[in-house]
């Protein structure tokens, strides 16, 4: 089984591709095209890890063809290498010019497209995982606050354009400061980390997010989900804390780590304010400490806020 990746090969010439496919398929999966269209179709549906594109093809060409690649936000992070028999440097400027990330000539000698491929399969490596570091919180493995924001207004837009119901959930753990005092930070990271994992166990569709918002609060963003739903999750996120049993000796509400949770819940349209609703689950959040801790409760908007 090839675990090195897989290479989209696009050149209207069957022989060039038989030469390509002979070069690569010890290494890596390879797909074929014999014309732009067909590639931007493959590349689509299969997403592969390079593309090897020929620039002279008749209809759409190698140029018009990494336009289209780099356009679509589906396959533009896909990293292109045009194979060509035109040498001169203009043709090199003008691929470079439309987002290829190198250059290979006609006729291909195996080392060379070899050791290209997995140089640039190697950066984009480092490249997806640096991106993915930017949206993870590095103590609890979580999504970050900054994913938290961007993942928040596309659910927000998404639920407008649906008309259907988006829900927030806000977590504080209860006492947290007394906890790190007491314990120690060393095991306050950990009561952090294990609190995180607790609750991702709890999350488990696809469309919903839970992030560290900060310190000791975590939110959850559920798309699709209406109060009653939304109430459903809080209650499992507070239960699944609680049976961690973690010690917390100096907890003035139990003799173990707990969560306070507020929701709020909305379909959101282009009149209401999507900060508004945020501090409408924090008002809940806020509700659940007054009320004695380790509870739950949904924003109620007949009720007046203090």
């Amino acid at each position: 089984m090839h675990h090195n990746g897989v290479i989209l090969v696009v050149d209207d010439e069957p022989l060039n591709i038989k030469l390509l496919i002979n070069i690569l398929e010890a290494e890596y999966e390879v797909l074929f095209a014999v014309n732009g269209k067909k590639a931007l179709e493959l590349a689509t549906e299969y997403q592969p890890d390079l593309v090897l594109l020929d620039i002279m093809m008749p209809g759409i060409d190698g140029y018009e063809t990494c336009q289209e690649l780099k356009a679509n936000p589906v396959t533009q992070e896909i990293p292109v290498i045009f194979v060509s028999s035109q040498d001169s440097d203009d043709d090199e400027v003008k691929g470079l010019h439309c987002g290829a990330i190198d250059y290979i000539n006609k006729p291909v000698k195996a080392p060379i497209v070899l050791s290209r491929i997995r140089n640039h399969l190697e950066l984009k490596k480092a490249r997806d995982l640096l991106k993915q570091q930017a949206t993870i919180d590095a103590l609890t493995g979580i999504a970050n606050r900054r994913r938290f924001d961007e993942f928040l207004l596309q659910a927000w837009r998404a639920m407008q354009r649906e008309a259907e119901p988006l829900s927030l959930i806000m977590i504080d753990i209860d006492h947290f400061k007394t906890y790190n005092d007491f314990y120690g930070h060393a095991a306050g990271d950990q009561c952090l980390r294990q609190v995180a994992q607790a609750m991702q166990a709890v999350i488990t569709r696809p469309t919903d997010l839970l992030a560290r918002y900060g310190g000791e609060e975590f939110v959850c963003v559920l798309p699709l989900t209406d109060q009653h739903g939304a109430h459903h999750v809080a209650e499992n996120l507070r239960q699944a804390v609680e049976k961690l049993g973690l010690a917390h000796e100096k907890s003035q509400t139990t003799s173990i780590v707990t969560t306070s949770i507020g929701y709020a819940c909305t379909i959101p349209t282009p009149d209401k304010l999507l900060s508004e609703w945020v501090n409408n689950a924090d008002y809940a959040l806020y509700q659940s400490k007054q009320s004695g801790r380790n509870r739950v409760s949904g924003f109620n908007p007949s009720k007046p806020q203090q």
